[in-house]
Parts: structure tokens; sequence; C-alpha cells
């Protein structure tokens, strides 16, 4: 029998190396498009911020289907299993085409919105309107990562994660030096990687499909489940990205020095959430399985475990973030003042970790189970108390050190708070553990 702590290190540690690949592929463009010049970067900037908005609200794709497939794998309908997975591909695989065709035709609109020059626009339309046809394959790779992972398999995702990485890299700077086909080369080099990485998950989902008689062909009944489970997903990733972006409107609102001094704040903190996003996968993963099992003895012994792991890697990632808090700034910048800026509001993340190591993994364990409502009702009630918060701030006109610490603290304070105490109370209600999916 493979102890508890083993089954979420089998799945917690390639889900982690899977995720640190995803951004890897806006690196590698931005590491080869900037020896093209200025503009050019400066075009995938506005490209790539347009993109990662797209993108992350579609991950809910994942989110849903994992769910669902666990549920059914831990009841020992591996056939219903594979096949609630194969719904969610072919609903990804619609949402991608219609955002696709759209985003296609409204690139140059979207580009418009940044105010750039018309070189650097330029640069971004022609990226833009190109990498617009890889999203389907993106919202693909998302629904197949969130099937395999409901199968309670990580490593397939990071096998193909780590090929499709390699393939970005050797395609770009094949198109673009090679071919010499500027920015257009990256988009399409990424555009292809990312439709080879959809070929390899049909590969392995059409392996399991015939091992377990799944049905491969488009369902509608099974589309509408995946819609109805996705759009409750969809709200709650909405109401992270409203607080992500007024937080980054408040932070520009305080200068360009403070803008940057956030930027760096939030990177670390994002940075400490990849293993905490690893985390709450294998929390999905084992608490969708315990519920199809109908064991509410393991499942609560899986949340309190994954609690633990939480709290204290963010005990540990905080004391880290604290005793390096003073030369951070210094290694993205090498500009003391900023490091000065800076400083404080590490430290206030810092103090936040545990409480983030926490609000991760009490997500994880109600994606897990399926509570995609509740979560959306959540979403739009911690903002009740955040919004506000952010007001003051803003009306208050701070900026400098003191500005970041306000902005800190709501941050990571009211906002991270207010999840926690939603999360919680719904975890200690029980009535997670009775949710039908």
């Amino acid at each position: 029998m493979v102890s508890l702590n083993r089954q979420i290190l089998r799945l917690a540690v390639p889900a982690l190396g899977a995720l640190v690949a995803e951004p890897a592929f806006l690196i590698v463009d931005a590491a080869m498009v900037g020896h093209l010049g200025a503009e050019p970067l400066a075009g995938l900037g506005i490209a790539g911020a347009v993109l990662h908005t797209i993108v992350g609200l579609m991950v809910f794709l994942a989110y849903s289907t994992t769910p669902a497939v666990a549920r059914r794998f831990g009841a020992g309908d591996r056939q219903g299993a594979v096949s609630v997975g194969i719904d969610g591909m072919w609903f990804a695989l619609l949402i991608g085409a219609v955002l696709a065709a759209a985003g296609a035709i409204a690139s140059p609109w979207l580009v418009s919105l940044f105010g750039a020059t018309d070189a650097v626009a330029s640069e971004a339309v022609t990226y833009l309107t190109i990498s617009m046809w890889g999203l389907p394959a993106m919202l693909i790779v998302f629904a197949a990562t969130g099937l395999l992972r409901g199968m309670q398999d990580t490593v397939a995702p990071l096998w193909i994660a780590g090929l499709g990485f390699t393939a970005n890299a050797l395609l770009n700077f094949l198109f673009i030096y090679g071919f010499g086909w500027g920015i257009a080369g990256s988009a399409l080099g990424t555009v292809t990687a990312q439709w080879g990485m959809v070929a390899a998950f049909v590969l392995v989902v059409a392996r399991l499909a015939k091992e377990h008689g799944a049905v491969v062909g488009m369902n509608r009944a099974g589309l509408r489940g995946s819609a109805r489970a996705g759009g409750w997903m969809f709200l709650r990733t909405v109401s992270l990205r409203i607080a992500l972006l007024i937080t980054v409107g408040v932070a520009t609102g305080m200068g360009t020095l403070e803008l940057a001094g956030w930027q760096i704040v939030f990177t670390i903190f994002s940075a400490a959430a990849f293993a905490l996003d690893a985390l709450a996968i294998a929390a999905q993963a084992l608490i969708g399985k315990g519920l199809g099992e109908g064991d509410e003895t393991q499942v609560k012994r899986v949340l309190a475990r994954t609690v633990a792991w939480g709290t204290w890697f963010g005990v540990i990632v905080g004391g880290l973030i604290a005793a390096l808090s003073g030369v951070i700034g210094l290694a993205f910048t090498g500009d003391a003042d900023i490091a000065r800026l800076i400083q404080p509001a590490l430290l206030v993340l810092a103090v936040a970790q545990p409480v983030a190591g926490i609000v991760f993994v009490l997500d994880g364990v109600l994606i897990g189970a399926g509570d995609a409502r509740y979560l959306a009702l959540a979403g739009a009630l911690n903002l009740v108390p955040f919004l506000p918060a952010l007001w003051i701030i803003a009306a208050a006109g701070v900026n400098g050190v003191g500005g970041l610490i306000w902005l800190a603290a709501a941050f990571f304070g009211v906002y991270l708070l207010a999840r926690l105490a939603t999360l919680g109370w719904r975890v200690r209600s029980g009535r997670w553990l009775h949710v039908a999916v």
C-alpha cells in the first residue's frame, strides 16, 4: 500500500514540472525575439499580455475536467472517466475554435487598446493574429491534462510539456533565424509546437479510450455537462483576474517605480505559487478519487495532510523571502533604491505565505470535490472587502514605500484572508463532501 505522502509527491512533483514548462514558452519567445530589436520585443509584450489573459481565463478547462474524471475513476468506472474527459476535450476544441476566429479578426483592435507606436503595434498584430490559431490547441491541452490528472497521472503531461517546450525552442530558432521570418516565425513556431502537443495527448488518450472502451465521438450530453461545470469555474477564474488587474491598476496610479516594484513582489508570489499549485493539483486528484470510492475517511486524511504540507511550505518559503528581502530587488534590477522600496512589501508577503499555502490547498480540495458553484460564488464574495480596501488606498494617494506596504497588506492580507474565510467555512461545513459531479 503506497503511503499518502508518497501518493501526494507522486502527483505533485511531475505537476510542478509541467506547470513550470507552461510559462517557459513565452520566455523562449521573448529571449529569441529580443535579439530582433526593441520594437519586436515590445510587440511581443503586448501580444503576450492579451494571450496570457485569455489563456488564464480558460484554465478552468483543466480544473473542471479533473474532478469529473477522478470521481468516476475512484468509483471504478474507468470507461466513464475517460469518456467525460474526452467530452472536456471536445468542449475545449469548440471554445478554442470560436476564440481563434474571433481573436484573429479582433487582433488589430485589441492591440490598439495599448496605445503603442505604429511600428510596435504592427509587430504585436502579426504575432497575435498568428498565435490566435494556437488557442484551440492550448485549450485542448488544458482539458487533456485535466483528464490525465483525474486518472492519477501527472507524469504523461510532464513529458508532453517537456517535449513541447523543446520543439518550441527549436522551431522558433529555425523560423526566426533560419528562415528569417522574424516575429511571425516565433508565433508560427509556438503554434506548431502547441498542435504537436495536442497530437501527443490524442495518442495517449486514444490508448486509454481503447483500453477502457470509452466513447471518443462528440456527445451532446457530455458537452452540456462540461459547459455547466466549466461555466462556474470560469466565473471563479474571472473573480481572481479582477482582483489581479485592479491591484495592478492601483499600483500604476502610484507611479512608475511603485508599479515596477509591485511587479517584482508579485513575481516572487507567483514563483512560490507554482509549488503550491502543484500541491493543490495533487489534492484535486486524490480528493476526487477518494470521493468516487466513497471513502470519506481517506478524503479527510488527504485534506489534513495537504493542508499541513501547504502550511509548512508557506512557513519555509516565507522565511526564505524574509531572509532575502533586502537583495531580491537588487537581483531583479540592480537598483538599490528599488530594493529599499520593495523590502517592506516583501516582508508582508513573507508573513502571508502560510495563509497562501492553506488557501491554495483548500481551493484544490474544493475543485477536486467538484464544488464549482460554491467556488464561483465565494470568488465574488471575496471581492466585497478587497475592492473597498483598494479604493481607500487609491483615494488616499499614498505612494512610495508606504503605498506598496498598504497594497501588499490589501492583497496578501485582506484578499487572502477573505479567501481563507470563505474556503475554510465551506470545508468545515462538510457540504463539499456530498456535491454531485
